[in-house]
């Protein structure tokens, strides 16, 4: 047994299922990831801002209180006759009473002892001692090390008294932080909620909108299997026109391979006869086998030529489409044509600029059997015209002779494979028939009709313009 050459592909094992195209990941991840990312995102923003909102709010509550607070005792506040301070009533809340209970108020002067709270116990109050006139001020405070304050001041000068007196009320942090903690904790655990809320509902969208896609896939699974030849089943309007183009491609695959199959039963066929006739002459020892031979074999190679012209055509139009100047295929045609047949003079007039959406070598097989049964069947003249309406969606090529034409009742009949009028002069009969198959492959058209100006046939040849 000897090893494969280097290069040289192996065939694929019977059963092996035919290796797969790449892909470039899961759209379903990508429109999760997408979601997560912007539900993230949006979740995070809007917790931030309501969180100090929030947070705000408590922060403002809680110095308000402070605030009234601080005001209560201005307005209690009197200078005794001692110069002293004093408060005319006391003050409401019984946690000023109770040592190290958290709220605390002080009253400061110069050049006077300070007036604590019972509350504050032992301790006092450091106060900043800004601002002097100005409204109250509030800030937070350390200076007790196991309790952080939040605490408000304000000085003012009492009646009956120069001395300049600071207000203060302080109370501890704990039951403000304790509040914000409490409501941001809410805020997580609501959040959270909603974002695996919002998550699962975007699988479930996802999910349910890639659902066409799946039924698809499905469709074209059955397709395989059941034989059906089309996705028939009902889909949205964005899906829709995806299932449009796939059948139209099934379509046009149904028509490719009944071409094939066509042209291979015609060339079958075209073939069948020749081989009959030299198999006969063969088996009969027919004296004129040599000459028999060879004519038979220019029908077949002619019929091969036809269908093999016929195939390229068609393989290339499924490439795409092309571009191809009209005059210049028709200038070679008549260089080549000109070497075989001197005596005909040859014309050509039009659209300079005129291009065809079909391959210059298909082109050039149309132009080239037009004009060759043009001189071999005219008079003498050959006369082209290319592009007779410029404003035309198709490009219109005239190939016309002074020869004899053809009648009306044969016109349909002289485009059938190896249909002949003139049988005096060499040929198969493909000509005309090679003419319309190709045209009819890239979308165009061939008539015939007399000629007004020479009185011979004219062939009106439309294909589809290019640019």
């Amino acid at each position: 047994m000897t090893s494969p050459s280097a290069g040289q592909e192996l065939p694929a094992p019977a059963g092996q299922e035919v290796e797969t195209a790449p892909h470039t990941g899961s759209i379903s991840r990508r429109m999760m990831l997408i979601a997560a990312g912007w539900i993230g995102i949006l979740l995070l923003v809007g917790g931030i801002a309501l969180d100090r909102t929030l947070t705000g709010l408590i922060e403002k509550n809680f110095d308000e209180q402070l605030e009234y607070m601080l005001t209560a005792m201005i307005g209690a506040a009197e200078i005794g006759p001692d110069g002293e301070v004093f408060f005319n009533r006391p003050l409401g809340d019984q946690r000023f009473l109770e040592p190290n209970s958290g709220l605390y108020w002080q009253i400061t002067g110069k050049g006077h002892e300070d007036f604590p709270s019972r509350s504050l116990w032992d301790r006092s109050l450091k106060l900043q001692g800004k601002h002097f006139g100005s409204d109250a001020q509030i800030y937070d405070s350390n200076q007790f090390a196991d309790e952080p304050l939040r605490m408000i001041e304000q000085s003012i000068i009492l009646p009956g008294s120069d001395t300049q007196w600071w207000f203060t009320v302080a109370a501890s942090r704990g039951e403000l932080n304790s509040q914000v903690a409490r409501v941001r904790s809410i805020l997580v655990w609501s959040f959270a909620v909603l974002g695996i809320g919002l998550f699962l509902l975007v699988v479930l969208q996802i999910w349910y909108g890639l659902g066409p896609l799946r039924r698809v896939r499905l469709a074209i699974q059955r397709m395989r299997t059941t034989g059906t030849d089309r996705v028939m089943e009902p889909l949205p309007l964005e899906i829709q026109p995806m299932v449009e183009e796939l059948n139209a491609l099934l379509a046009h695959s149904e028509r490719q391979a009944a071409e094939a199959r066509t042209h291979a039963g015609n060339l079958a066929h075209a073939l069948k006869t020749p081989l009959t006739v030299v198999t006969n002459a063969a088996n009969t020892g027919a004296p004129d086998l040599a000459a028999t031979v060879l004519r038979e074999s220019k029908v077949m190679r002619r019929q091969i030529d036809h269908h093999l012209a016929r195939a390229r055509a068609v393989g290339r139009r499924a490439i795409g489409h092309a571009r191809t100047p009209v005059w210049e295929s028709a200038e070679g045609v008549y260089r080549a044509m000109g070497r075989l047949y001197p005596e005909v003079r040859f014309d050509l007039d039009g659209n300079k600029e005129a291009m065809v959406a079909i391959e210059r070598q298909d082109l050039d097989e149309i132009l080239g059997n037009l004009v060759e049964n043009a001189a071999k069947y005219g008079g003498g003249s050959v006369f082209m015209t290319v592009d007779v309406d410029p404003d035309a969606a198709a490009c219109e090529i005239w190939v016309e002779d002074d020869g004899p034409g053809i009648p009306v009742g044969e016109r349909t009949r002289i485009f059938d494979r190896g249909a002949r009028l003139d049988t005096g002069k060499p040929g198969t009969g493909l000509g005309l028939a090679i003419v319309r198959d190709v045209a009819e492959i890239y979308g165009g058209s061939v008539g015939l009709t007399q000629s007004p100006d020479l009185g011979g046939l004219l062939v009106k040849l439309s294909l589809p313009r290019s640019g």
